[in-house]
């Protein structure tokens, strides 16, 4: 475990090496029209570019082209194993993925699963990045009659959505969600055009959308700020597409199965709880800052002093190609020191304490109780005693409050 913590620490320390700098990635686009528009790839490259970041691509996308057709498309294959890339993103034609499970079953995931397994034999360490589309502006008329739910733009839109989703889970892969930011765009505006006027293919508006959902897909930073903007957009237009792009992708990241370290914690009780939220990883370690570690997934752990802890959450995939690092600062103050403790004359020592506490109480005080709870606000003992043994209780914190008729004297004991 030792040498593991200490090849991970070094993998971090490279990892925000890297991040602090310009980041540069190689990218090849798989698909057809959908992604020729406009020229996504080089949108995408720009918008990169204005952040200092890099995008360097090829492309491989003739019109009407299925996954399918790319697996036995000799440029595409050969393209594939030009070099290793850092991702190699899929685009299926527009409405295969909607149709009915059974279809999409048959004659999707199987060619999907084999461009991804061509992806991994050119290099094990490229990310499969599945491009969702989105709904054609009035539905598909011509599956409507077979597969009624693509008769409207939301239920089509909705299967590509499914769709996408399990070939990316399934394969292991990320997706990029331009056709929920499509949704979530025209939600908020009505009037701008994502669509061309044959109500399938993207307007300028649409492929900067997904340009900007790509560049916050690929850098897991948000496009919001770019300078690079098509000359037909007006800048206001331009921050709402950025907004909405950088929203849908980044709050969300999980659910489009991004490489991603992440977690909540509780800090309400004692020991402290910690929800592991990572995606798409194979193993990961939390370093809780206190010198201790775990490889549980959703780990607690108690604090035995007060302190500035600086938690890591290390997600990483066994193969070692990829590394990412979440981390939260958490500091418990120190106790009151027993003068800054007094209340009217009471006051607890020792605190911390392992064994027993003992209470101060001025004779006045002719009768009184005390009670302990721990952070969830369970009670958990009572004493009319002013010396407690405390040798059972867990090591953490514990709320104590003396009761003095209507009087309440409460203070922070840590048990350790």
């Amino acid at each position: 475990m030792y040498w593991l913590r200490v090849l991970v620490i070094i993998s971090l320390n490279l990892f925000f090496l890297l991040s602090s700098k310009a980041q540069s990635i190689d990218v090849l686009f798989i698909g057809n029209s959908y992604t020729y528009y406009n020229d996504l790839p080089l949108l995408v490259s720009n918008i990169a570019l204005s952040f200092g970041d890099t995008v360097n691509f090829e492309s491989s996308t003739p019109g009407g082209a299925s996954l399918f057709g790319h697996t036995n498309n000799t440029s595409t294959l050969a393209k594939i194993n030009q070099q290793p890339w850092d991702y190699v993103v899929l685009q299926e034609q527009s409405q295969k993925p909607s149709l009915s499970p059974s279809f999409v079953s048959s004659n999707v995931f199987p060619y999907a699963t084999q461009l991804v397994d061509a992806i991994y034999l050119n290099n094990s360490c490229t990310e499969p990045l599945f491009y969702m589309t989105w709904g054609r502006k009035n539905g598909d008329a011509s599956n409507c009659v077979a597969y009624p739910s693509v008769c409207t733009y939301s239920g089509m839109q909705q299967r590509l959505r499914e769709s996408y989703l399990e070939m990316g889970i399934t394969n292991s892969a990320s997706v990029s969600p331009v056709g929920v930011a499509w949704k979530n765009f025209m939600e908020i505006d009505s009037i701008t055009n994502l669509y061309t006027a044959d109500e399938s293919h993207p307007s300028i508006y649409g492929s900067y959308l997904a340009a900007c959902t790509f560049y916050a897909t690929l850098f897991k930073k948000s496009p919001i700020g770019s300078t690079s903007i098509p000359n037909q957009i007006d800048a206001a237009t331009a921050n709402l597409i950025q907004n909405v792009a950088s929203n849908t992708v980044l709050d969300s990241l999980s659910t489009w199965n991004v490489f991603n370290a992440d977690f909540t914690i509780d800090t309400s009780s004692s020991p402290v709880f910690f929800t592991n939220l990572s995606s798409n990883y194979d193993s990961l370690v939390w370093f809780f800052g206190d010198g201790n570690s775990s490889f549980d997934t959703n780990p607690n752990h108690y604090y035995s002093s007060a302190g500035n802890f600086e938690i890591e959450l290390v997600a990483y995939t066994n193969d070692g190609c990829l590394t990412d690092t979440a981390s939260y600062n958490y500091n418990i103050p120190p106790l009151n020191k027993v003068e800054e403790q007094q209340c009217n004359g009471i006051y607890i020592y020792p605190n911390p304490a392992s064994n027993f506490i003992k209470i101060n109480i001025p004779d006045s005080y002719k009768s009184f109780k005390i009670e302990f709870y721990d952070f969830s606000g369970q009670l958990i003992k009572t004493s009319h005693d002013k010396s407690i043994d405390i040798s059972n209780f867990k090591s953490g914190f514990f709320y104590l409050k003396t009761y003095f008729g209507k009087d309440i004297f409460t203070t922070k004991v840590l048990k350790i």
